[in-house]
């Protein structure tokens, strides 16, 4: 709601005042300065620590939610790209491309040089690596959102248009990136 609101008062002020006011509504942007306390970071984190020993497994709900991430960096310079466009405007930042936590988990695991596979089903899912056998990870269901939203993707059509704007990172490269810096915390170098 307080977004909406934030939107309506940009669109307001524009209109009734002239002023240079734009809109970004950017989708999930992700890189290795994005707070610990979010999934992303939280799954990088979690996978630099099994690589270092210090941690065996790491605990998800829904696996199968999708979502658009995009490299941040790549965002920022779509924001400066909004600021520099010859009328203020409201853009959409995305990557239209959306992955499940499921394949975030196996970009990890693979930046790290690990391969997982699933076994089981629901809350009794198992992820292991596939060499030694060990879980890596496990299905909580305290981590099920009683509200979750399946499916969250944008359409950054407007921004490519108008702006020339369009993602440079890959989905890979950005989860490599992430794991790397990571890692790289715990003093491990994974290139």
């Amino acid at each position: 709601m307080a977004k909406l609101y934030a939107y309506w008062i940009t669109v307001n002020y524009r209109e009734a005042y002239g002023l240079y006011a734009s809109n970004g509504i950017l989708f999930n942007h992700e890189g290795p300065t994005r707070g610990e306390t979010f999934i992303t970071r939280k799954v990088t984190r979690a996978v630099a620590a099994i690589v270092a020993g210090k941690q065996d497994c790491f605990y998800l709900g829904n696996l199968e939610a999708k979502r658009d991430w995009g490299s941040a960096r790549d965002y920022v310079e779509g924001m400066w790209r909004i600021l520099q466009h010859h009328e203020p405007d409201d853009f959409v930042l995305a990557t239209r491309e959306t992955h499940t936590f499921r394949s975030f988990c196996r970009g990890c695991l693979q930046a790290s040089r690990k391969e997982i596979v699933w076994e089981g089903k629901g809350v009794d899912e198992v992820g292991r690596e596939r060499m030694s056998n060990q879980a890596l990870n496990r299905i909580d269901k305290r981590y099920f959102r009683p509200t979750e939203v399946d499916l969250l993707m944008g359409d950054a059509s407007k921004a490519a248009t108008k702006l020339g704007w369009k993602p440079k990172t890959s989905f890979d490269e950005l989860v490599s990136e992430m794991v790397e810096a990571d890692c790289r915390a715990y003093g491990i170098m994974l290139a």
